[in-house]
């Protein structure tokens, strides 16, 4: 019984806490819909590739989004047109350089600047590297429509825009609602995926005993992907992870702890789920390969440097 009060409590403390941040992102993917037009994001984004990816990375600092609302962000810029490295780099980096994430790391961390600067600069490195292998890798979108579907999807996308270009301008009203309409639609889209995600995290943190993993925490190699697995199965919110971090310093190093905080902003449970919801599994299980791979080999080089 104590067992399943325990669970209980984990699964619904992981819903209240990514709920907000769901919404947030579902209402700003409305935003992006109604308000911005694929002409503007043409206009904006660097031709280059690398150049895209590294827009892609800053423009994180405006969505002060987590990574359970930024898949359907990230779904929406990319049916708007932006190239996948570019979006995918906005994915990894935005539950992580945003200015919420990186106060609290600075306070979690006891006002030191040093661990929000490591975990800033390793995950614009991190997500760099990630966003052109899977650009190269994955010229054509890889939702999980068919190729039939995806046309549909894009005319559909499209349709709208043609028809607000030749129609007189339609009532800031109407299009408030607009945004409400297409949140609500994304909201119950992704939200599934969330609350599955959730269950499945907090089933691990019951029955997986944490001292185990702890066990392993010695070897620098090791250290990394316990706090790697660590990440991925807590499923916590980037606002909140950074004091789960702190409370390992005794434990683990700077770099296996680096690993932790920036793995977990860009895969966990919920966010895998989601982008099985929105991407086909090739695509998802490539993503989660390399985003493990160059955070590994950055948290041994940060406990190189820092540790």
């Amino acid at each position: 019984m104590k067992t399943i009060l325990q669970l209980n409590t984990i699964f619904l403390s992981m819903i209240m806490e990514a709920i907000p941040f769901v919404l947030l992102g579902v209402l700003i993917s409305g935003f992006i819909q109604i308000f911005v037009t694929e002409k503007w994001i043409a206009r904006m984004m660097p031709k280059n590739r690398v150049l895209a990816s590294l827009f892609g990375c800053g423009i994180g600092i405006l969505f002060p989004s987590c990574e359970c609302g930024i898949v359907p962000i990230t779904r929406r810029l990319l049916k708007k047109g932006v190239p996948l490295n570019a979006g995918i780099a906005f994915m990894l980096t935005g539950p992580i350089i945003n200015p919420i994430v990186l106060f609290s790391t600075y306070i979690a961390f006891g006002n030191d600047w040093q661990m929000v600067g490591i975990r800033a600069g390793m995950a614009i490195a991190v997500a760099l590297a990630v966003s052109i292998i899977v650009g190269i890798l994955f010229p054509v979108l890889p939702f999980r429509q068919t190729a039939v579907g995806q046309q549909a999807a894009a005319a559909a996308e499209s349709a709208p825009s043609l028809a607000y270009a030749e129609k007189p301008r339609v009532p800031l009203k109407h299009q408030m609602m607009d945004v409400l309409h297409h949140a609500v639609e994304e909201f119950f889209s992704v939200g599934k995926y969330l609350v599955l995600g959730a269950f499945i995290a907090s089933c691990m943190q019951t029955f997986i005993p944490t001292s185990t993993l702890l066990h392993y925490g010695s070897n620098p190699l090791t250290a990394s992907l316990i706090m790697i697995a660590l990440a991925f199965t807590m499923s916590l919110c980037s606002e909140a992870d950074a004091f789960i971090a702190a409370s390992f310093r005794s434990t683990f190093s700077v770099g296996s702890l680096s690993a932790f905080l920036v793995f977990g902003p860009m895969i966990d449970i919920k966010n895998t789920l989601m982008l099985l919801g929105t991407f086909r599994g090739k695509f998802v299980a490539t993503l989660i390969a390399l985003v493990t791979v160059f955070t590994l080999l950055g948290s041994l080089l940060v406990g190189r440097l820092f540790g």
